[in-house]
């Protein structure tokens, strides 16, 4: 008999998140609220007046920093209270008004940085200057805040023409717009038949879903029926696709840029070689990726393997279920390596009110971590009794650690770290996790299962990712060079890669010529390769903890979790002991993979 799930009513309270932590009362809330839009009013007013005296600019970001910090309460508890369930409309409207009032707050300070910018550097220097000496605890943040904005002066154009890219923006991104609509609204994929004759339905959700299943009729269904519909509208696709890159092309050149690539990684000050130096060493690994194939193939026991057989697990095995009791412990064994402090935040986190643990009627999808810069972190779970929820919980509390460290040693102004460096804690848990997990598990399935686990997340987020990135990279250069794109230059060009990253070992099927059609995260440009470098960085760090111990784990949360925004993330992950401008750490995470390969090939005798 199906157990139904619960309403959120009828969670025990020990298994929900203490949202009181931020607001006791939607009451309290409603307070805030109306005092950020005052705040949000009062700020306005120092537009044109900000450089008046070292008080005015004193008292201005005085405000700004508790609107902001009332700006991350009220829109956290907005949306977390939105995600408990979905379906209550109160807090369908408390979620809208927030983001109503984070556009108003966003529109309140905007002048800043044009203000900034537009000051004679002599008159900016002396008001810095003292500034910064009546808030000495605060100086450091303030002084990357500052040098933040005018690191991009040379890429600023005067006021008028700042308003007039402004006023474009909405129809530069309309090719975001209409594939976005397109891919969640419009597309519907063909039904395929199940194992029992059924009819199933081919969605967004199901799709890997489907790739995974042991009936290989299904695997192929499924693909084809995905496929099928992208190659349906392939010229609206390509034409909705090249518009992107030629709006991204026309922002780096009105911003002085050299490329897309350098106009996209100096907002987080990224040397252009991390880049390539991602593309390199992952080329020069490819015979790896291939013998895994190799194995793949071998194991599945196919005469030939397809783009379809590559999600389904190699291996089973009789995982016992494991409880979210069990899971915890798991997690706090598996992080052993990192310390007592940080044994001691995970319990924390565990016992007062951080984790909202299983599912419930309405409850937000997926995992996250979040939160306000003055209050613990928050995780959402939807916890399921096996080993993938035992690692979500070890990844998402990598974020929550990461954000409380950051926060408990920083400003709000510099609390925040960038994406490059966001998911190198999560991932840096996950592997610390599975060599726990290697080490005690004798058992040769399970053991193959957990290689198999720990291979597909290398495929997939360092292989698969730095592929993607070197599509974006090949597109980009030909708009760049005044080439001509079409359909069917998008198609090869895509089928080629797959043949150089898979192999002869896989068919590569016509119909993945058409996968650049459905990646959303290409409308967000150069965004993909920073799974990769972080996936690398967070496999470099877990190696250099588990070989040197203390003085690596001391290094790993002073200098890297601790130091949040508070320098570029190069130099942040530099502190730890990986320099991500090398090409080590990529060869030293591949290396990893290869002596999973070797285990796998052990096993298989």
């Amino acid at each position: 008999m199906c157990e139904l799930l619960k309403k959120r009513e009828e969670v025990k309270a020990e298994d929900k998140w203490a949202i009181e932590d931020l607001f006791e009362t939607d009451e309290d809330w409603e307070k805030e609220y109306n005092e950020l839009e005052g705040l949000c009013q009062e700020l306005v007013a120092y537009k044109g007046k900000l450089f008046a005296n070292v008080e005015t600019f004193s008292k201005f970001f005085e405000k700004y920093e508790t609107a902001k910090l009332y700006m991350e309460r009220v829109y956290v508890y907005a949306g977390q209270k939105n995600h408990e369930d979905t379906t209550n409309s109160k807090y369908q409207g408390l979620s809208d008004r927030a983001s109503a009032l984070m556009t108003k707050y966003h529109e309140s300070v905007a002048f800043v940085e044009p203000e900034i910018l537009e000051t004679k550097d002599e008159v900016f220097q002396k008001i810095k200057k003292e500034f910064l000496a009546g808030i000495p605890d605060k100086a450091d943040g303030y002084e990357r805040f500052f040098s933040e904005i005018l690191r991009s002066k040379d890429h600023s154009l005067p006021a008028e023409m700042e308003e007039l890219l402004a006023s474009g923006g909405e129809a530069l991104d309309a090719a975001s717009t209409i594939f976005s609509m397109f891919n969640n609204a419009d597309i519907k994929f063909p039904s395929i038949t199940g194992e029992k004759g059924q009819q199933l339905e081919v969605t967004h959700g199901k799709f890997i879903q489907y790739l995974q299943s042991k009936d290989r009729r299904i695997r192929r269904e499924a693909f084809q029926s995905v496929y099928s519909m992208y190659e349906a509208y392939k010229n609206t696709l390509a034409a909705t696709f090249i518009a992107n890159l030629k709006k991204d092309v026309f922002y780096a050149r009105a911003r002085k840029y050299a490329s897309v690539l350098a106009m996209k990684l100096d907002g987080s000050q990224i040397p252009e070689e991390v880049y390539h130096n991602l593309i390199t060493v992952v080329q020069k690994n490819l015979p790896q990726l291939h013998r895994y194939m190799d194995i793949r193939k071998r194991l599945l026991g196919v005469d030939n393997l397809h783009m379809y057989d590559l999600y389904v697990p190699m291996v089973e095995a009789d995982m016992d279920e494991i409880s979210y009791e069990e899971a915890k412990n798991m997690v706090l064994e598996g992080l052993a390596p990192l310390g007592e402090e940080y044994k001691k935040l995970l319990q924390e986190g565990f016992n007062r009110g951080w984790i909202d643990v299983y599912e419930n009627v309405g409850k937000r999808s997926g995992a996250y971590s979040w939160g306000a810069y003055g209050t613990h972190p928050y995780v959402l779970l939807n916890h399921q009794n096996n080993l993938n929820s035992v690692f979500t919980l070890a990844h998402e509390m990598g974020h929550a650690l990461h954000s409380y460290y950051s926060d408990k040693n920083q400003s709000i102004i510099c609390a925040g770290y960038e994406i490059f460096v966001a998911e190198v804690a999560s991932t840096c848990n996950e592997a610390l996790l599975i060599h726990y997990l290697l080490q005690n598990t004798k058992e040769k399935k399970k053991r193959a299962y957990l290689i198999n686990y720990y291979l597909e997340q290398f495929r997939t987020t360092l292989f698969r990712q730095t592929m993607f990135a070197e599509f974006e990279w090949m597109t980009h250069s030909k708009i760049e060079n005044g080439e001509a794109l079409t359909t069917k230059a998008l198609c090869d060009m895509y089928h080629q890669l797959n043949q150089k990253y898979f192999g002869n070992q896989v068919e590569i099927d016509e119909e993945i010529d058409m996968e650049w059609a459905r990646i959303p995260h290409f409308y967000t440009s150069y965004y993909v390769y920073q799974y990769a470098t972080g996936y690398s960085a967070a496999i470099a760090l877990s190696a250099k903890i588990l070989k040197e111990g203390e003085s690596a784990v001391k290094n790993y949360i002073e200098k890297f979790l601790c130091g949040g925004g508070s320098k570029d993330p190069i130099t942040l992950l530099k502190g730890a002991g990986v320099d991500m401008s090398k090409q080590e750490p990529i060869q030293q995470a591949l290396d990893v993979f290869v002596s999973l390969l070797d285990e796998m090939e052990e096993l298989m005798k």
